[in-house]
């Protein structure tokens, strides 16, 4: 057979001998040359790849695996100001009334009956049962109780008070708009805590206060946007504070922890700082197998610039530079208001230095299922006077106007007695939140409850109109103010919420 004609299982044929004059040994070694050619070249075409994740992503499965990856480092330059400027104050959606929120977070769910929602009909009927309401629901269990405090008007305004918060009632009563008619649908702490700062009671998702830092950015670069003092572990615990799918830049940073008086508080520096160090480590490891990835260091220097705002943050916790006079009214050094009375004074502080979102949390102790006049006196004891203290304190420093503080726990307390102890069970059908300052029409109750207190039937606003409110007036369209994640485009409302225009000022 000629050698032409020759071939071999998938390679190609050897090409014909030169000329009839080569010699036999000739032929032989060039086809071993040739041979050896065409094994080699086939052999470097099947040649096994060395890929690296990144780009085995953007090869296999038409490049959908390295989308989900694009995604989710969309972080280090989705937001205005690029990837090395997160926090940088951004231009908000219309003019806006406030620039910054203090949360005063009364963990538990306090008695709207027994504070800022006046029932007569629940002290005339005392000790009977209770009637089906005008919306048809079921008589709640239990005989009704009556208030152990008495409700009078006060300020100019004559808004009604409960005597469980003398100090706020006497000074305060015509900067706050008390909003009776809140309600949710979440009847368990955990669920409804996540509700009032997340938006959702079951799912994941960011805390209002990320959200706000998110559309706004923060006024102070050198700070964090968003600080909780003395949060609690439990119902959420970090989800309260958390960012979520939000850039992790945005989220809340804890000082101290429920429990814990402020005054020991310290922030987490070092274990933070190892943590970026470890994280530091893999990105120089990959950079070195990989070219750059602008992407992937944005995100770095995010957690950077989070750490580096925190190294400042120690000195304002520092509160020897106040005067006497600031902190006696406050209440500090005296037992029972000393520490909430430290946490309402950073606040002040914080606001001052520009930081976007301050909560300030009174740990789980509102929850009265039994003893409830002991135990909701204690309380407001505790918070009465710092509070009031806080919007007098702004007041006179110029700060309430473009300030909103927000006062409220995650729903209120029924209007009957529970299983024949002192004390309300919980009541996610009608509860009252009070807003001041930032642009809020003061001296007013907004919306109602049936007669005893038990439902919101009059101009009813959901945790998620209050959130859509909030972010109007700090300047932001609640249905524009998305984050795209997972291909869809969420916000903190979710696809609910309508502002409250009567309260706006």
């Amino acid at each position: 057979m000629n050698i032409a004609d020759d071939s071999h299982d998938g390679s190609p044929p050897f090409p014909p001998a030169s000329s009839a004059s080569d010699t036999a040994g000739e032929r032989v070694a060039g086809r071993g040359n040739e041979e050896s050619r065409i094994h080699s070249a086939y052999a470097s075409v099947n040649r096994p790849v060395a890929l690296t994740r990144r780009e085995l992503l953007k090869r296999c499965g038409c490049g959908f695996g390295y989308l989900a990856l694009a995604d989710l480092l969309h972080a280090a330059t989705a937001v205005s100001g690029g990837a090395t400027q997160p926090l940088a104050p951004r231009a908000t959606h219309h003019p806006a009334k406030a620039k910054r929120i203090i949360f005063l977070f009364m963990h538990g769910g306090p008695s709207q009956v027994d504070t800022f929602d006046p029932k007569p009909k629940l002290k005339e009927h005392d000790g009977k049962g209770m009637p089906v309401s005008a919306e048809g629901a079921a008589p709640a269990p239990g005989k009704l109780l009556a208030s152990p405090w008495e409700f009078a008007r006060h300020g100019q305004s004559g808004l009604e008070i409960s005597s469980v918060f003398p100090e706020l009632a006497r000074h305060c009563a015509d900067d706050l708009c008390v909003i009776r008619s809140m309600h949710t649908e979440e009847p368990d702490h955990g669920q409804a805590v996540l509700k009032l700062h997340t938006g959702h009671g079951t799912l994941v998702r960011p805390s209002m206060g990320s959200w706000i830092v998110y559309g706004l950015g923060t006024l102070n670069q050198s700070l964090p946007g968003f600080i909780t003092l003395c949060p609690s572990s439990i119902t959420g615990g970090p989800q309260n504070y958390g960012s979520s799918f939000l850039p992790a830049v945005y989220q809340g940073t804890a000082i101290g922890q429920a429990g814990q008086p402020v005054r020991n508080a310290r922030l987490p520096l070092s274990s933070q700082r190892e943590q970026l160090d470890l994280i530091q480590s893999f990105n120089k490891a990959h950079a070195a197998r990989v070219h750059r990835d602008p992407q992937l260091e944005g995100v770095i220097e995010s957690y950077e610039l989070a750490f580096k705002m925190q190294t400042e943050a120690p000195e304002l916790t520092d509160l020897s530079e106040e005067s006497d006079e600031t902190k006696a009214l406050y209440g500090i050094d005296q037992p029972a208001t000393d520490d909430f009375g430290r946490q309402c004074l950073l606040a002040r502080r914080f606001v001052e230095r520009g930081v976007r979102f301050i909560q300030v949390s009174h740990s789980f102790k509102w929850d009265q299922h039994a003893n409830l006049k002991r135990d909701l006196e204690r309380n407001a004891g505790e918070v009465d006077r710092p509070i009031a203290a806080l919007l007098q304190d702004l007041k006179r420093r110029d700060l309430l106007k473009d300030t909103l503080v927000l006062w409220g726990g995650e729903f209120g307390r029924t209007p009957t007695i529970q299983a024949g102890a002192d004390g309300r069970d919980h009541n996610p059908g009608g509860f009252s939140v009070w807003i001041a300052g930032g642009g809020v029409r003061g001296g007013m109750a907004y919306g109602s409850t049936d007669d005893y207190g038990r439902l919101a039937v009059d101009k009813k606003v959901h945790v998620h109109d209050l959130h859509a409110t909030l972010l109007h007036l700090l300047g932001m369209d609640h249905t524009r103010l998305t984050y795209r994640y997972a291909g869809r485009d969420f916000r903190l409302t979710d696809v609910a919420g309508n502002v409250v225009r009567d309260i706006i000022a």
